[in-house]
């Protein structure tokens, strides 16, 4: 494990997604580590696109570019590379980031596994794939397997290995939440998450963990917080907020609602809207100002308040509030580190320091 850096508390707890959104320039990644590490933050997480955002690529540049910020991906699939090539890349990752990198896995979107011809993702592939890697993590040789993940006559990486590389698993579901809790070591959740959706998803976490006789204080659990204050300029704030939880409707919006304990109602209007038929693909990457102001009207009030939104002072309490909702870390979405950074500046006067005593940078530890 790197050392913590000796001129700026290293803020173990708050985390950043690198590139949050789209992209055309992976190589942007690299000043945003670079402004984390002056900034403190603890975890850079890298979620996965196939386009430009190459999950192996970026984490390595990320290790490269910082020597301090934890690393996870967050998420990738499973089932989108053979399970020796993944097992690698998490072992390189570990080896060269000394021992700061989390593998995080997620479910994925059955429509896109349809078109790319992959089985959907199901908990029991999850629980499998995760048995696997740490077999093959800790030198061991996985001959003849034969299970919901796959099946492989000889896998084996070098068995010197004893490698202990964490597990992240990204959910929305209370049924996945409880297996996150019996399986993995530590929990990504879900933007636009409720205050009392957050302490119920803490909650299953738990309760997982219990029932598989773990103790439920080693999963580590990160809210994930759309972080948008009004320093930002109106049109990108409208996009980070509107937009952001807009994509996230047109995606899977029944899931999310449901999982708040939303009425569906503005749902269905949102999706019989002529504003938001019209427009072709993602609603964050596409929407001009104009429509995402009309989207607005579309969305209710306390749909939007799941986030962290106002003055710097106005968004640091959020985080607080965050923790007080049972997360152990959060991660301010949607933003670059120079964006978060007047919000940082406002947390770091209020932080509950010592509720983070101990802790190191990796993710997942």
């Amino acid at each position: 494990m790197t050392d913590q850096r000796s001129d700026v508390d290293q803020l173990v707890e708050l985390g950043f997604y690198g590139l949050a959104g789209h992209t055309n320039n992976p190589a942007d990644l690299l000043d945003e580590c670079r402004t984390a590490d002056e900034l403190g933050l603890g975890s850079v997480f890298i979620s996965e696109r196939f386009n430009l955002k190459e999950a192996g690529v970026l984490c390595g540049a990320a290790a490269a570019t910082s020597p301090h910020l934890g690393i996870a991906t967050a998420a990738t699939n499973h089932n989108t590379r053979h399970p020796l090539v993944t097992a690698t890349l998490a072992t390189t990752m570990h080896r060269m980031s000394g021992g700061r990198f989390a593998l995080g896995l997620g479910r994925g979107f059955d429509f896109l596994f349809n078109m790319m011809g992959l089985p959907p993702i199901t908990s029991a592939q999850m629980t499998d794939a995760i048995d696997v890697l740490r077999r093959l993590w800790h030198g061991e040789a996985v001959a003849g397997h034969d299970g919901p993940s796959g099946s492989w006559p000889y896998l084996s990486q070098d068995p010197s290995f004893n490698e202990d590389i964490p597990v992240l698993l990204c959910v929305l579901g209370p049924k996945t939440l409880e297996l996150a809790g019996a399986i993995a070591d530590g929990v990504v959740l879900h933007t636009f998450f409720t205050d009392d959706t957050l302490a119920a998803s803490v909650a299953a976490v738990r309760r997982g963990a219990e029932r598989a006789g773990r103790d439920p204080a080693d999963v580590k659990v990160w809210s994930v917080l759309a972080t948008v204050g009004d320093h930002l300029d109106h049109d990108l704030a409208l996009r980070k907020l509107t937009g952001r939880l807009a994509t996230y409707l047109q995606a899977y919006g029944d899931l999310l609602v449901r999982v708040n304990g939303w009425d569906p109602t503005p749902l269905e209007a949102f999706r019989r809207d002529e504003v938001v038929a019209s427009i072709p693909g993602a609603i964050d990457a596409l929407a001009t100002t104009d429509q995402l102001e009309h989207i607005t009207t579309l969305l209710p009030d306390h749909w939007l308040a799941a986030a962290a939104t106002g003055s710097a002072d106005t968004c640091a309490r959020r985080i607080v509030d965050q923790f007080d909702s049972g997360a152990d870390g959060v991660i301010c979405h949607g933003v670059t580190p120079v964006e978060l950074a007047p919000v940082v500046g406002a947390y770091r006067s209020i932080r509950p320091a010592a509720r983070f005593d101990g802790r190191v940078a990796n993710p997942g530890r």
